[in-house]
């Protein structure tokens, strides 16, 4: 598979080396300034870009190391939306995180100096000839999910135009990405994952399953309003998460009950989830694929939470098993999220996160020899 999303392919986020950690340390102490806090990053940022390379992975990333957050920095970042402290913890199973969050302060509107544009910039400058610079965004879905968006109705007459102002920053933020030389952007998403819990535990509650498929179709909305005439040679794609902190989960669920709305969405690629039960079988894919025959599945079959290594066997019997519901070529292998979607990051160690990456380069070579 010559574009992206590759045979081989990765999330995004990787583990906060012990510089960057140290540097944030003394940031916040007071020791160091911010200057100096963003020469350790770029330092940083050059190793593990050349870590990526020396693996042989086609597309490579910052690893997220210039923000805090795999979503928020970003949010915080558009025009009419601010930082606070929700003074809640997000609910993961067996782990609590910090209490930042996000709320509207007026109109949502692309800002021409997103923090993100220079941070892309400067990855762009690591990567050598025949390796994709791959930049990571939050889904705007995650603005209008939850309480986030509670005060919209203070700045907007109606839903609609507040969808619609969405879509319309973060077309124009795609846009700048690529005329930065930007070719690969993936939307990471956690509102399906959220929908196929809610979805399900309300099947008795007819008000309740409105509400959950409104922000279903909201989702397809917005997403596909902002992908509407891109280039043709930007590539697109979204991680469907089911929540990644310090490798505890958020939600569980097969993706039956969302299939449906995902076949409808104009992405040219999916990353899911399929690292464990949780996730459910492979028969949904047959209608997230939806027969586009340019959209490519790619199957997170590789656990990003834990050092145990997979037997590449099943892997490899997992990806056939999945190839009845989709053709083989139209699949491609991941891990099944990245490995730090916070900068606490996964409990597994540098090495066995490049263990894991490594394992997901050399089987999907075995399945597919031309990757």
């Amino acid at each position: 598979m010559t574009t992206a999303p590759y045979r081989y392919d990765q999330v995004g986020s990787l583990l906060r080396t012990p510089a960057l950690k140290q540097a944030h340390q003394q940031l916040a102490a007071g020791g160091i300034d911010a200057a100096a806090l963003k020469n350790v990053q770029q330092a940083e940022i050059k190793k593990i870009v050349a870590k990526q390379v020396e693996l042989g992975l086609h597309a490579v990333t910052d690893g997220e190391f210039s923000r805090s957050w795999w979503h928020l920095d970003f949010l915080w970042g558009l025009n009419g939306v601010d930082k606070y402290d929700y003074e809640k913890s997000y609910k993961f199973h067996g782990s609590k995180t910090r209490t930042d969050n996000v709320t509207l302060t007026g109109k949502v509107a692309y800002n021409p100096d997103h923090p993100f544009f220079a941070a892309f910039t400067y990855l762009q400058s690591l990567v050598p000839a025949g390796v994709v610079a791959k930049q990571t965004i939050p889904s705007p879905s995650m603005l209008f999910r939850d309480n986030r968006s509670d005060n919209a109705p203070q700045f907007y007459n109606n839903h609609q135009a507040y969808l619609d102002d969405l879509a319309t920053a973060y077309h124009k933020t795609l846009l700048r990405f690529y005329e930065l030389g930007c070719r690969y952007i993936q939307l990471d998403d956690t509102t399906w994952a959220f929908l196929i819990d809610r979805l399900n535990a309300s099947k008795n509650d007819p008000a309740a399953q409105k509400q959950y498929q409104q922000i279903a179709e909201d989702t397809v909305y917005v997403v596909n309003q902002l992908l509407a005439d891109l280039p043709d040679d930007l590539t697109v794609t979204t991680h469907i998460c089911r929540g990644n902190f310090r490798s505890t989960f958020l939600f569980s669920g097969g993706y039956d009950v969302v299939a449906d709305y995902l076949g409808q969405l104009n992405y040219n690629g999916l990353f899911l989830e399929y690292d464990n039960d949780r996730a459910g079988d492979f028969a949904p894919l047959a209608k997230i694929w939806h027969n586009d025959t340019n959209k490519r599945i790619v199957l997170g079959l590789v656990t990003s939470k834990f050092p145990e290594l997979e037997d590449q066997a099943t892997l490899i019997k997992r990806i056939h098993e999945a190839a009845a519901h989709v053709p083989l070529a139209n699949l491609a292998l991941s891990t099944q999220c990245g490995f730090a979607s916070t900068e606490e990051g996964n409990q597994l160690t540098a090495a066995q996160q490049w263990a894991k990456l490594q394992l997901v380069i050399a089987t999907a070579k075995k399945v597919w020899p031309e990757a």
